[in-house]
């Protein structure tokens, strides 16, 4: 039997010698540099209907315009 997620699990990634958390919610994931606050969130309901795309589109363009 598998284990509800009911709260925020964090994680540290090594990804091209680049420090970065993973934290696994019960509302999606937040991917972000150490020590940074800002970074890329899906929500799971976005990652089941497919909105994935739209929302990651969405977050590049309010990136590019910040």
């Amino acid at each position: 039997m598998a284990t509800k997620l009911d709260k925020t699990v964090k994680r540290e990634l090594d990804i091209d010698g680049e420090a970065w958390m993973l934290a696994i919610s019960p509302e999606g994931l937040k991917l972000t540099r150490k020590g940074h606050r800002k970074g890329q969130e899906i929500a799971w309901k976005d990652l089941v209907t497919g909105g994935t795309a739209l929302a990651t589109a969405l977050n590049a363009s309010l990136e590019d315009a910040g």
